[in-house]
């Protein structure tokens, strides 16, 4: 299977359209249906249901799309990569995942110092969830992360952010709960509670509480805060998370209450052991031991 073929179909898949892929591509509409053709062949199966009015995707298709979208951006890393490593100057391009935390203010910081030192330099931030970040880290689709603990780091080098996010309850300010100052296990007994889907967080939260999770009452579980405000604000829950997760909300719509005994987690910038890195992610890695292993 040929990289360019492999680009030619999801330029298909993405248009939806043989012949306006074949414009946007510079080749032939008979040629690039013959391409796809000879895909499905390879293949031995149908990569699209085929009608008058547009090419829809079959199941088939939609795997071989997802998977497609993967090699090819890994390939253009990886083109890119050795084209820095030829040039040997800080001019290159990276991606790095991160987590909604407190601490992503530090990343930014960071970033401002690197893109001011040399502008040359340019990078994409993808905000995720945990576990779609380690894939695609995994996968080296990613070359850094930003990740909240707690986190199974085996097969990772990291470095430890000072910073600690600090663990509470997201409430309603119209809840008898937004009047105290801190909540205490025995304040949730009852309580409708949203949290994070991770297991980890789960597990610690139940050791926070003294209680089996299956004891808690909750209604909810979320991958990112932002989807569950308004579950919030309209009192259909109240939400475990960490502060910097709420800072930038509008705080009359909602009031973060910290937990007690006081529950922290810190942040992690975390890439892969083993893996060769390009002269400007190890220049920033070189940057944030400098900053905060010192």
């Amino acid at each position: 299977m040929e990289l360019r073929v492999l680009r030619y179909f999801w330029t298909v898949a993405v248009e939806k359209n043989i012949s306006k892929a074949a414009k946007i591509l510079h080749i032939t509409q008979p040629t690039l249906s013959r391409q796809i053709k000879g895909l499905e062949d390879e293949l031995g199966t149908t990569l699209f249901n085929r009608d008058a009015q547009q090419l829809t995707l079959t199941e088939d298709g939609l795997f071989l799309k997802e998977r497609a979208e993967e090699i090819l951006v890994l390939s253009e890393n990886t083109e890119r990569s050795f084209q820095e490593k030829r040039d040997r100057l800080l001019n290159g391009h990276f991606s790095i995942g991160c987590v909604e935390a407190d601490n992503s203010d530090t990343l930014a910081m960071m970033l401002e110092e690197l893109v001011s030192d040399y502008p040359q330099v340019s990078f994409n931030i993808v905000s995720a969830t945990s576990e779609e970040i380690v894939a695609k880290l995994d996968k080296g689709l990613l070359d850094l992360a930003l990740l909240l603990e707690p986190v199974e780091m085996k097969e990772y080098e990291t470095i430890k952010l000072p910073r600690e996010e600090r663990w509470g309850l997201l409430v309603s300010p119209d809840s008898f709960l937004a009047q105290k100052t801190r909540i205490e296990p025995g304040d949730l007994k009852g309580i409708p509670l949203l949290s994070s889907s991770r297991k980890e967080i789960q597990l610690m939260l139940s050791k926070w509480m003294g209680e089996p999770w299956e004891n808690m009452n909750i209604i909810g579980t979320y991958n990112l805060i932002f989807n569950v405000f308004s579950l919030v604000e309209n009192r259909v829950g109240s939400a475990l998370t960490i502060e910097g997760a709420t800072t930038n909300r509008d705080s009359t719509r909602t009031t973060f209450v910290p937990l007690y005994p006081e529950l922290t987690t810190t942040c992690l910038l975390v890439w892969k052991k083993n893996r060769m890195h390009t002269p400007v992610i190890t220049e920033l890695i070189r940057r944030f031991r400098h900053a905060f292993e010192a």
